[in-house]
């Protein structure tokens, strides 16, 4: 039976272990959501069990031609279902209109954060993320406050979804054999997002955490801030020491003092 050569390239590590691919297709629990889109199936050791486990269609977006020809062949439940792309410059809405997108994958590890920052922009079409990532990713995602591995990645995410870090898969169950180990986690969108632009908020997180071992009263110089403003307990604080929920805060609080201090035309 003809295989896909995993590639080098597109940071493909074939997972070879079905129950392992049955308990990563399971992740997704919840019903909130029209339909299941799987990102990079390779040879659709997990897709399988995906068409088995739901009622609802799937589909997959895999950038890998050899893998798409071999999934046409092997899936003809896939029918027209198969996107051959890249997820990067993928439009959910204008792809999926109005309908809730379930992701899910075996992600490659080249891409894997950009991934998340991809659905992050998404968040209102993607109700429920699951998948595999290099553990230290899925650490950083699931990361709490005042933890090392606490970072952009973790504040964003988490003031968006629930975020849950579920098990850890061993380097000898992919072909070929990665040098670290993975973590799946699962990511449930909270019901209200923040009253902030999610651009805006990004700036923000990124711009404290590019200086991490600062004070946001130095590492927030750029965005101009009062003296009055600067005097808040919360500036005194390094990025780490933040919830992302007072990252929230801290954006109102930076958003309304602009709004002050602008001078009249």
């Amino acid at each position: 039976m003809h295989t896909v050569k995993p590639k080098k390239h597109l940071g493909q590590h074939f997972l070879t272990d079905k129950n392992i691919a049955r308990k990563i297709a399971q992740t997704i629990q919840t019903k909130d959501y029209d339909l299941i889109l799987e990102i990079g199936p390779g040879m659709g050791v997990m897709t399988q069990f995906l068409l088995e486990e739901y009622h609802k269609p799937v589909f997959v977006v895999e950038i890998d031609s050899e893998s798409v020809k071999y999934l046409k062949k092997n899936f003809p439940k896939l029918e027209n279902q198969i996107i051959e792309g890249d997820f990067l410059k993928l439009d959910l809405s204008k792809l999926f209109p109005g309908k809730q997108i379930a992701i899910t994958g075996n992600f490659p590890y080249n891409i894997s954060t950009q991934i998340v920052f991809k659905t992050l922009e998404q968040k209102e079409t993607v109700p429920v993320f699951t998948g595999m990532f290099q553990k230290e990713v899925s650490e950083r995602i699931t990361a709490k406050h005042g933890n090392k591995t606490y970072g952009i990645l973790s504040v964003l995410t988490q003031i968006y979804y629930h975020t849950e870090y579920l098990f850890t898969v061993n380097e000898q169950v992919f072909n070929p054999p990665p040098k670290v180990k993975s973590g799946v986690i699962r990511l449930i969108r909270k019901e209200k997002f923040p009253p902030v632009d999610y651009q805006y908020l990004k700036k923000i997180v990124k711009t404290a955490f590019n200086q991490r071992r600062k004070t946001l009263r130095n590492s927030l110089k750029s965005f101009n801030l009062s003296e009055n403003l600067k005097q808040a307990r919360i500036f005194a604080k390094r990025p780490e020491q933040l919830s992302p929920q007072e990252f929230v805060e801290l954006a109102q609080m930076i958003k309304n003092d602009a709004k002050s201090t602008q001078q009249p035309d």
